[in-house]
This record gives C-alpha cells, sequence and structure tokens, in this order.
C-alpha cells in the first residue's frame, strides 16, 4: 500500500514537474529546462510504472496508463502552442476590440 501510495504522488508531482519546466524552457528558452522536463517525464513514466506494478494492473488498465502516459507527454506541447498562437496573433487585442464595439454601439444610436 505504501508503494502504491508514493507512486501515485509522484506521478501527479513528475507531471506538474514536467509541465512546469517544459513552459518555462520554452518561455526563457533555456536547455536546462527542457533537459530537466525530459528528467521528469522519465520519472513520471518509472513512477507510472511502479504503480502499474504496485497495484497488479492488467487488461483495460494497461491501456488506460498507456493513454495517460501519452496524454501527459503531449498535453503541455498542446497548452504551449495554443498559448503562442492566441497570443502571437497581431489581430487579437482586446483593448482594441472594446473600442470597436464602443464606436459600433453609438453608430448604431
Amino acid at each position: 500500500m505504501f508503494v502504491s501510495t508514493m507512486a501515485g504522488a509522484a506521478v501527479v508531482l513528475m507531471g506538474a514537474f514536467y509541465a512546469l519546466f517544459y513552459a518555462l524552457g520554452k518561455l526563457n528558452q533555456h536547455r536546462l529546462s527542457l533537459l530537466a522536463s525530459s528528467a521528469s517525464y522519465l520519472g513520471l513514466a518509472f513512477a507510472t510504472f511502479m504503480l502499474i506494478d504496485a497495484l497488479q494492473l492488467r487488461g483495460i488498465w494497461l491501456l488506460v496508463t498507456a493513454v495517460m502516459l501519452v496524454g501527459y507527454l503531449l498535453a503541455p506541447m498542446a497548452i504551449w502552442r495554443l498559448c503562442v498562437d492566441i497570443h502571437d496573433d497581431p489581430t487579437v487585442h482586446p483593448r482594441e476590440d472594446e473600442i470597436n464595439v464602443r464606436r459600433l454601439i453609438t453608430r448604431t444610436r
């Protein structure tokens, strides 16, 4: 029971560290942070395998854990891409949109 509890906690922590270091590495262009994110993902994979062994997961549960690992791998990359696409779009400026809406409202009066 102790091993499964610690492995479950390690899955959550390593997943959080992976996302954190990935975002910091992309934001600051630091290779060391990206390396730390890769090490965190390896720690996540190791903790997942420990959890599989401790809980003696078989059958469909192996597929669930594999999908979880793939999701943990791809989610920070997808979220980063989404943020970059949204915030780098020069046509999206909330204040300009507000001004345009106000102009439209005053024209219709």
